[in-house]
């Protein structure tokens, strides 16, 4: 499983998904870094079938029009320490990857994970 972590969530967040073994860039990581536009997002989530993980509620409106990106983990968790924002990735990142493997479209929130259709 691949993820690319958007601008507005932290580097750690990318470095903690990549310590627990999965192929993980940050826009940060991009040529453009974190201007990069969300259409090269969804384009580089596309071809390289990443799983975007943004609190970009734009992301939210391009998947539901043209399924782009690949696949959504949209964060809703509001203002969050990044320390509390790991912590609950940590502890719910074994559902996360379960239910990425069947769905396309999951939210994150500080006390559930929400599966979209």
């Amino acid at each position: 499983m691949k993820f690319l972590v958007d601008a507005q969530l932290p580097i750690r967040l990318a470095r903690l998904l990549q310590e627990a073994g999965y192929d993980t860039i940050h826009t940060r990581d991009l040529p453009q870094q974190n201007a990069t536009p969300d259409s090269i997002i969804n384009t580089l989530s596309v071809q390289q079938e990443r799983i975007v993980v943004t609190k970009d509620s734009d992301f939210v409106d391009s998947f539901l029009t043209v399924q782009q990106p690949y696949k959504l983990l949209l964060v809703t968790t509001g203002n969050i320490k990044n320390s509390e924002l790991e912590t609950l990735f940590a502890a719910n990142l074994s559902l996360i990857v379960d239910l990425l493997s069947q769905n396309n479209y999951i939210e994150l929130s500080r006390d559930s994970v929400i599966i979209h259709q």
